[in-house]
């Protein structure tokens, strides 16, 4: 992700896979919603990074798994960013903690100095 029109056409892949492992709308929405978040940050705050998908089959159920991975400056206090209502820029606070309540499963790894790396699933 370098720029804008890279976190609108992840979002569109994200879109066009939960449409294909059969997501409702509502759950098409979510991770679409926590992709656009999480990418928009690793742009802003790490400076530009990665985004991987991973289309999961667990028995009879499917999923979603991505990673977004920055080398920008990491995160020093992951609880306090966490929180709601904290913001490290001029937002309110609520779309890193907002997003993380979108997926069903959520890791965030962080180092100072090396970047962030965050992992999200989404199980239909």
């Amino acid at each position: 992700m370098k720029d804008e029109h890279d976190i609108v056409r992840g979002r569109q892949a994200v879109r066009r896979m939960t449409q294909e492992l059969a997501f409702s709308l509502v759950d098409q929405t979510k991770m679409v919603t926590a992709a656009s978040e999480w990418a928009r940050n690793a742009l802003i705050y790490g400076g530009g990074g990665m985004l991987r998908w991973e289309m999961l089959l667990d028995g009879g159920k499917r999923g979603l798994r991505l990673t977004f991975q920055d080398q920008g400056p990491g995160i020093e206090d992951i609880g306090l960013a966490m929180s709601d209502g904290w913001s490290s820029g001029n937002g309110l606070g609520l779309g890193l903690t907002g997003a993380r309540r979108l997926v069903n499963e959520f890791e965030l790894d962080s180092t100072v100095g090396e970047g962030t790396r965050v992992t999200v699933t989404r199980w239909k």
